[in-house]
Formats: structure tokens, C-alpha cells, sequence
């Protein structure tokens, strides 16, 4: 193995640009790089330790022996430790061996930028170059329209360890995953797939939440190439791509991003900014130039890299509020005395500004909780500049509304109708995610009240209102066919269930609405604009009944939308329509094929009645604990 030579990947304007946290391709430079310098195969290697006195790459390639090979720190000030070394090949394991100015601290770390970490509880990074021949053309191109928010947009949530296992509870690989999953959401009719967090991380029972590899999906599942196989293979069925990311916090594992050269250079030094008491992880300095172009870049890494379609950025919440989960005293208050946090607010604006200047045909979702404004507007007229926002309020009122008994719901008819007073502020997406169904909340179907018949219809009703309310919608694995019990990250969802027909009529309802989702544009054409809904009867409280009318461009393509919250059928119902025309049945919650009773509609002849302020009504059979939907 020959000795270090001088030699760098950056030019004056990349330090420049650096400097000031507006390069968003660090990518390119920092990190371990396969070239060929003065006619010898090696690798490059980068580091950014501004408080080192001294950076040496250890590995398998030197025994892990500190000083064998030593990098050069630039002249310039950036902070930045480099050097070529002859002979490190794909595949070498290695570390940076940090000496720290700061107390003669030494510190032994994972690089932040590799592409690749050997299989957990091992720390190391991994020499790597996922060279990959993409064949997904079609979708890119035609990816504008797939993405775009007047769009169909229902989305499968899936944790890639536990969607399914083999029989001796070993994880699938990205290759059986892309053959498994790929058949099954194509087959369910889902327009997109949401990975929970799939860059490393050391610890299973953190989801993937707690990163230390921002750059390399995890080798739980097999290799870079892999996982963009599998993502090639999604677009090639016509399924989106959307990754769970994390900017928020990260864990204080000894290899990890924390106290990295011997001083807080990722993380707040101030802990009343830098340190989560819910997660007991760091949070970045949003304020430091660097560490905002680390992360910036990463974002742009998987929409370029990996072709994703789109980032779910989570806890976002955490990011916005100074006090978030902190007693008095535990926070100091922004220049303007509040509890803003300007820093972190001014980051995610040029965030989503370089997401959208670079791929315009993306979506970047916030999982925002709060009522914070403008989350889903444009940066330029003072919004966060997210494409959506998770519609959190909606998910909490309708599920404490469809655990009350039905002979309550009379009394708590507002938990429903609370949602349209706000649900044009913003781009909003309804979702049913794994924090629902985890830590004693119960799975979907076991939050439903009643006997084992009226749990499934329940549950059947939910989904029916959830895809005829505005918005997009979200679905985490399991809730589509009435997963029994709660979600387990160790082990495989329960698809024995699916031979019983209860479960399987609930997989067979979220296959058809997402299919009658993408076939009737009145449902997604305006999801976002008051224009697409109108309530037909709001006020029928005692009935525990909802009339409602979903709209698009073209008015023969509107939906007029019955619920019935109660096991009462409600029979003789008279609704209120705007048109004289002949009124078909086209979806039934109730139908024999999802395990209902099959109480239908035949085809209605509006009268001149005028009712609920319409100029004609028709009276309809809205069946027990269902939704129908008459064109």
C-alpha cells in the first residue's frame, strides 16, 4: 500500500462555495473517491475536521494502525483533511482517526459521506462506487405529470424489514424485495411508496430513525446497486419512490456525526439547542454554514443518485419550535422573543427552494404537527416551501371519532366536519402512518369498536371516507388488510390472515379505492382547492350521517358521497342534489366482495323536492356502518 499523496478534488470555488453552505454537491468531493492519480488506481479520501491537528485513514488496508496514512489539511482555511492513497480498492473498510486540537481528544469515525457501511453492529464505512445502469427513461420523463399535485397520489408506507420475512425470520434482500413488493403495490393500485428510513443506522428498534450513514442505504438488505435496482424496478411498474429523511436529529453513537473532530461541529453546542430530550439524539447547528450544505446535499444525493421521487422530511415540528418538548427555562427565547427557530426555519426554506430549483418534478412532504402556517407555500410569498403537509389533526379527530361506540357519535359529529374549516390552508396529505399502530395504540383495525363485523366495516367506512376526503393519502403496511395486531419491527406482517375473509374483503376495499382513486378525476383534480368539495349535509348529527360532493374540471365528472356512522341502515334517506339527472351506485364500502352485507342502490331518479338547499333530492339506502359514492 503506498503512501499518501497530495492531491484534491476541490477547486477554489468549491471552497468558496463551501464556506458560505451553498455547495449542495459535497458529494462530489468530500468523502472516499475511486480515481487514478499519476497512473495509479487508489482512493481519495476527504474529510472536514477544522479542530483536528491531525487526520489518519485507518483500515483493513493498515491494520487500523493510526499514522500509516496520514491527510493533508488544505491552506485555505475550510477545515477540509486530504489525501490520494495507491492501492485502496472497492471494498476497503476504513475509519478517520481524528487528533483533536480540543482537549487532545481522539476520536475514531465513520466517514459521513461514504456510500456504502458494513452490516450493523460493525461501524466501519466502505470503499465503494455504486456504478448502476438505470433503465426507468420512461418514468423520469413522464414523471412531471405523475408527481404533480393535481395528481393521483396514494401512498403504501413500508418498513423494508418487517413488510415481509423468509420463514426463518431473516430479512428479503432489495433483490427479493424488488421482485415481492413491487408485484404487491402494483397490484394494490398504490401510485407511490414511501420507505421508512433506509440510509444506516446501528439500531433496529429506532425504525431507521437515528442515522449514521446519511449517504449509504443500509446493508441490511444488500448493496447500493441493489437498492436503486429496486427503485428502477418500482418505476418501471409506474410506482413512485418517496424516502423518509431525517434532518432533524441524530444519534450520539461513538462513530456517528456527534463531537466528530473533538468539538460540536454537526450538533448546537448550545444543548438548549443541539441536544433532543424525547430522543436523546443531537440536533444539528442550522446555523452553520457547512452543516447546511452537509445536509442539502444529501437531499439532493437520493433525488439524483437513486432517482427518488420524492423526501417525507421528518419531524419537521422539532425543527421549527425553540421549546419544542422543553419546560420553561430549558429554552431561550429567538431575537424577536418568541419561540421560533429562525435558524432552522431560514434552513429548510433554502432547502426546499434547491430541492425544487434542481428537480422541479419531485414532492418534498413534511411531517409537520402543529398549526405552524403556510408549511406547503411557496418560499417566495413567505411559506416553508414544501410541496404537502401530513394532515395530523385530521388523522387524530377521525380516529378518537371512530373509537366512540356509534351510539356516541351523534355527539361528536364535529370531529368530523372540524377538518374542512382548515383543509385548503394547505397542501395536505391524510395519512394512517406506523406511529399509529405502535406502543399500545393499537393496530387499525383493533382501534374500531364493536363486535368482530362491525370493527371490519368500521375500518372498511374509515377508508372510504379517508379517500373521498380532500387531500392525498397515506397508508402504512398492514392497515390494508386489517392487520390484527400492532406493528412489530422484528417480525413479518400477518399475511396469513388474508385467508379469512374479513381481512381479505378489506385488502380487496384498498385495492378498488385506490383503483377508483386514479380513475375519477373529481377525487384528485382540485384535492387541494375548496373548489373540488361542497358538503351537501353537514348537520345530521342525529343520524350520524355525512353528505358531501367531490368536483374536478369537468362537472359530469362530480361525486356525490354518503356516510353512515352508525349500524343502523339508514333506508328511505333523503339527500339533496344539484342535478336532475339519473343518480348511479358506483362504490359501496358495503359490497359482498369487501365481507359487507351488500345493501346497494339501483339506479335513482331525482325528484323536484328541493332539500339540504339543493333544488332536487332523491331519496337512497345508505347501508350499516358504510360510504356509498353515486355518480
Amino acid at each position: 500500500m503506498g503512501k499518501v499523496i497530495p492531491h484534491s478534488l476541490f477547486t477554489d470555488f468549491d471552497i468558496g462555495l463551501f464556506k458560505s453552505g451553498k455547495h449542495y454537491r459535497l458529494y462530489d468531493k468530500l468523502g472516499s473517491h475511486l480515481i487514478e492519480v499519476e497512473g495509479q488506481k487508489g482512493t481519495y479520501f476527504a474529510v472536514w475536521a477544522p479542530t483536528a491537528k491531525s487526520v489518519s485513514v485507518i483500515g483493513d488496508f493498515n491494520f487500523w494502525l493510526e499514522g500509516e496514512h496520514k491527510l493533508m489539511v488544505r491552506w485555505d482555511e475550510s477545515g477540509i483533511w486530504e489525501g490520494f492513497i495507491p492501492g485502496v480498492a472497492k471494498g476497503a473498510l476504513y475509519k478517520y482517526k481524528i487528533h483533536s486540537n480540543h482537549h487532545d481528544i481522539k476520536t475514531e469515525k465513520a466517514d459521513p459521506y461514504a456510500r456504502y457501511c458494513e452490516h450493523p453492529p460493525n461501524t466501519a464505512s466502505v470503499v465503494w462506487d455504486a456504478k448502476y445502469s438505470w433503465k426507468d427513461k420512461e418514468w423520469m420523463k413522464s414523471r412531471s405529470d405523475k408527481n404533480s399535485l393535481d395528481r393521483p397520489f396514494s401512498v403504501y408506507e413500508v418498513h423494508l424489514g418487517s413488510w415481509k420475512r423468509k420463514n426463518d425470520n431473516e430479512f428479503l434482500s432489495y433483490k427479493e424485495l424488488a421482485d415481492d413488493l413491487v408485484k404487491y403495490v402494483k397490484d394494490m393500485n398504490f401510485t407511490h411508496v414511501e420507505f421508512m428510513p433506509v440510509m444506516e443506522y446501528p439500531f433496529d428498534p429506532s425504525w431507521g430513525y437515528q442515522l449514521t450513514g446519511y449517504f449509504a442505504p443500509t446493508s441490511r438488505f444488500g448493496k447500493p446497486e441493489e437498492f436503486k435496482a429496486l427503485v428502477d424496478q418500482l418505476h418501471k411498474n409506474d410506482i413512485g419512490v418517496i424516502l423518509d429523511w431525517v434532518p432533524s436529529h441524530f444519534p450520539e453513537d461513538a462513530h456517528g456525526l456527534g463531537f466528530f473532530d473533538g468539538s460540536n461541529l454537526y450538533e448546537n453546542p448550545d444543548r438548549r439547542k443541539g441536544y433532543h430530550p424525547d430522543w436523546k439524539s443531537l440536533i444539528f447547528n442550522y446555523g452553520r454554514n457547512e452543516v447546511r450544505a452537509f445536509l442539502i446535499s444529501n437531499a439532493l444525493f437520493w433525488l439524483e443518485q437513486y432517482h427518488v421521487d420524492g423526501l417525507r422530511v421528518d419531524a419537521v415540528a422539532s425543527m421549527l419550535y425553540l421549546d419544542y418538548s422543553r419546560e420553561e427555562g430549558e429554552w431561550e427565547p429567538n431575537i424577536y422573543g418568541n419561540n421560533e427557530n429562525l435558524e432552522a426555519i431560514s434552513f429548510i426554506r433554502e432547502l426546499n427552494e434547491e430541492v425544487y430549483r434542481s428537480f422541479p418534478d419531485v414532492q418534498a412532504i413534511a411531517e409537520e404537527s402543529t398549526s405552524f402556517s403556510m408549511v406547503s407555500k411557496p418560499v417566495n410569498i413567505g411559506g416553508l416551501g414544501f410541496g404537502m403537509k401530513w394532515m395530523m389533526g385530521w388523522m387524530h379527530d377521525s380516529l378518537e371519532y371512530f373509537k366512540k361506540e356509534p351510539i356516541y357519535r351523534k355527539h361528536h359529529q364535529n370531529d368530523l366536519t372540524f377538518s374542512m374549516t382548515y383543509a385548503f390552508t394547505e397542501n395536505f396529505m391524510l395519512p394512517f402512518s406506523h406511529d399509529e399502530v405502535v406502543y399500545g395504540k393499537q393496530s387499525m383495525l383493533n382501534k374500531m369498536p364493536g363486535d368482530e363485523w362491525q370493527r371490519f366495516a368500521n375500518l372498511r367506512l374509515l377508508y372510504g371516507y379517508m379517500f373521498t376526503h380532500p387531500g392525498t393519502n397515506l397508508l402504512f403496511m398492514g392497515g390494508e388488510f386489517g392487520q390484527s395486531a400492532e406493528w412489530n419491527f422484528q417480525y413479518s406482517l400477518d399475511w396469513h390472515l388474508l385467508e379469512y375473509d374479513y381481512h381479505s374483503g378489506v385488502q380487496n376495499l384498498i385495492r378498488d379505492l385506490n383503483k377508483f382513486y386514479k380513475t375519477h378525476p373529481a377525487l384528485y383534480e382540485k384535492q387541494f382547492s375548496s373548489e373540488g368539495f361542497q358538503w351537501i349535509d353537514y348537520g345530521d348529527a342525529e343520524n350520524s350521517v355525512l353528505t358531501y360532493m367531490r368536483k374536478g374540471h369537468d362537472a359530469k365528472n362530480d361525486l356525490i358521497i354518503a356516510c353512515n356512522f352508525t349500524p343502523v341502515p339508514r333506508k328511505d334517506y333523503r339527500m339533496g342534489v344539484p342535478r336532475s339527472k339519473q343518480l348511479k351506485e358506483i362504490f359501496n364500502t358495503d359490497a359482498k366482495e369487501y365481507a359487507g352485507s351488500g345493501m346497494h342502490n339501483a339506479t335513482l331518479k331525482p325528484s323536484k323536492k328541493t332539500w339540504h338547499g339543493q333544488k332536487y333530492s332523491v331519496v337512497i339506502t345508505i347501508p350499516p356502518l358504510g360510504m356509498v359514492v353515486f355518480k
